[in-house]
């Protein structure tokens, strides 16, 4: 038996994908802590005190208090006078001026999702990627010439990262679909999507050390400086596909060409299904285009649940712009387990597409409860999730008075505990659904009550403790690990209702819900311009918490983890016929190809 390669290529692109990953996420989180020392809160808090010796509005916020206005609570006992003075930096930008610099990122990213899905689909999702990541680099590496000349530049260069962060996923998507083994989707997908979370871990206790210790443009230099490897390391090791890689070894080939082979044969036997209920769903002239899927058949909804499986971990379908509605309609790129590149690129692996474009249910989807169900749901977990992200280390900093580095550390601990918690809650709930015990819609229910109920509750806790610090961290920590129960929830729920149109549903949920990226730095900048008091800070948190309880009722009445009608589409065949083809057309047609692989491999 031949011996297979010391380190796989498939594991190389798994692990430089999360190290992407990680990279654009902590680029992303970086500024939130950097602007803490950026900032000079002793001028912010002479021009309050300015504004307020006028007869401005926020003159008795702080009046009967000898610590500066912009912090509520004491400072801790050592070294606090110290602690402060290090932590004044250059810029006077008032508190909306902050929220627009934290927001105009998300500018950015909103507008750059779906073009991504196509541009990488359409020619290398490879440079796509690499673009994406680079866009970043470079651009964070600019921030602090932009902040010294001004933050209208410092807004420009953070909008740019933006645009170059949100191709990234779609890309990804794409690269995955040739990358995972079935086999190991669930493991690769779940190591390469861990760079999301660990960015964050990693990037936030880093930049405090770094703003502490070298001072805030060490922030961006060191961290822009380090990722540049990434980007050359992927031009070496990376391809768009196995048989692209010119260095593969032929044992690993072989694996992803046999493991298609088995993924055709499952398609083939779901055809077979698919072409008995012809006659019942195709009327003369027009064809029911639909996923193989038939619930009531035990073989059938194995093969459904490892697909529901397939498409969370990163699968979610950003092909459907391009006809790739459903991994589950046949999968045109994985049909001849030929051992060798030239027949593989000779049959449309590269970007073969499982069946035509399907027309978009509009007025279906605009009527569908569960689908504003996931969007709501999607959209108030963002808001609550970019509060916890962009503003925290702000919190920690303006009303529990943490040292940069404390802040940096502490702000990291929720992080870690959310990676932790979502791995032990997703195998929980595959194991008491593998037991019968529980429904798909209970699974999706569950999960966002979980992420949104919880969270709620902290956010309610954090505001009743005030100053007390450690109270307020054990809080935060306990509300952003439960946030978790989203990737159970409402993020996998796209698949469940309509297999067709995932990557459609996905990428208008996703665009809605970005919206919070910029609404949420603006709103706390806002409330807490010239007024950072414990009384404002309520009024924030209080705030979350409806819209984390909004959540979760829109989702508890109107989700559904079951597939809806609109799924099954209806394509007139009278100005086109020779284009479509019927269920039964396809299963003849995967009969003829099994037996000529069969004749060529005897």
């Amino acid at each position: 038996m031949a011996k297979g390669p010391l380190i796989p290529a498939r594991y190389i692109f798994t692990a430089l994908v999360s190290i992407g990953l990680a990279i654009i996420y902590g680029l992303k989180v970086n500024l939130s802590v950097a602007i803490v020392v950026m900032i000079n809160s002793t001028e912010l808090a002479s021009m309050a005190l300015s504004e307020a010796s006028h007869g401005g509005h926020h003159g008795n916020a702080n009046e009967n208090g000898t610590a500066p206005p912009e912090f509520a609570c004491a400072a801790p006992v050592s070294h606090s006078n110290a602690t402060n003075t290090i932590q004044d930096g250059p810029f006077a930008w008032p508190e909306p001026v902050q929220g627009l610099v934290l927001s105009s990122y998300f500018w950015g990213y909103l507008l750059t999702q779906i073009p991504g899905g196509m541009i990488a689909e359409k020619y290398s999702a490879k440079w796509v990627i690499w673009a994406s990541v680079l866009v970043n680099v470079v651009f964070t590496i600019l921030t602090p010439l932009a902040a010294n000349i001004s933050y209208i530049a410092v807004l420009v260069v953070r909008f740019i990262e933006g645009l170059g962060a949100g191709v990234s996923l779609p890309a990804i998507h794409v690269m995955l679909t040739k990358w995972v083994l079935p086999q190991e989707r669930n493991l690769m997908s779940s190591l390469a999507y861990a760079g999301m979370a660990l960015g964050t871990v990693i990037s936030l206790p880093f930049s405090g050390i770094l703003a502490a210790a070298l001072g805030w443009e060490a922030v961006f230099y060191v961290q822009g400086g380090l990722s540049m490897i990434w980007c050359v390391l992927w031009l070496i090791f990376v391809f768009d596909s196995p048989e692209d890689h010119p260095r593969i070894h032929p044992v690993e080939l072989e694996l992803f060409e046999t493991s298609m082979h088995h993924d055709d044969h499952e398609s083939h036997e779901a055809s077979k299904e698919a072409a008995q209920l012809e006659d019942h769903n195709i009327t003369e002239g027009s064809v029911v285009v639909m996923t193989p899927v038939i619930p009531d058949k035990p073989n059938a909804q194995k093969r459904r649940n490892s697909h529901q499986g397939h498409h969370w971990h990163g699968f979610h379908g950003w092909h459907g712009f391009h006809g790739w509605h459903g991994w589950h309609a046949g999968h045109k790129h994985h049909e001849h387990p030929k051992l060798h590149k030239e027949h593989l690129k000779k049959n449309g692996h590269h970007g073969g597409h499982g069946h035509p474009d399907l027309p978009i249910p509009w007025k279906a989807l605009a009527t569908s409860g569960p689908f504003w169900a996931i969007l709501v749901a999607h959209s108030c977990s963002n808001f609550g999730w970019y509060m916890l992200l962009v503003e925290l280390p702000t919190y920690m900093k303006a009303i529990l008075r943490f040292n940069i580095s404390q802040n940096a550390g502490l702000s990291a601990i929720p992080y870690v505990c959310l990676w932790v918690f979502s791995i032990i809650w997703s195998n929980r709930l595959d194991w008491a659904k593998s037991k019968g015990w529980i429904t798909t819609t209970t699974v999706r229910k569950l999960s966002t009550a979980i992420a949104s109920l919880f969270p709620a509750a902290c956010f309610v806790g954090v505001s009743l403790v005030g100053c007390d610090r450690q109270a307020a961290v054990a809080l935060m920590t306990v509300g952003t690990m439960f946030v978790a129960g989203m990737y159970c929830g409402f993020l996998t729920n796209h698949v469940d209702i309509a297999p067709n149109y995932a990557g459609t549903l996905m990428a208008f949920t996703n665009t809605a819900a970005t919206i919070p990226g910029f609404i949420v730095p603006a709103f706390v900048g806002h409330l807490t311009h010239g007024n950072q008091t414990l009384g404002q800070w309520q009024i924030i948190f209080f705030t979350t918490a409806a819209v984390f309880v909004l959540e979760f009722v829109v989702y508890t009445v109107f989700a559904s983890g079951e597939e809806q009608p609109w799924n099954h589409v209806v394509v007139d065949q009278k100005p086109a016929l020779e284009k479509h083809i019927t269920a039964k057309e396809v299963h003849h047609e995967s009969e003829s190809e099994q037996l000529e692989g069969k004749a060529e491999n005897p």
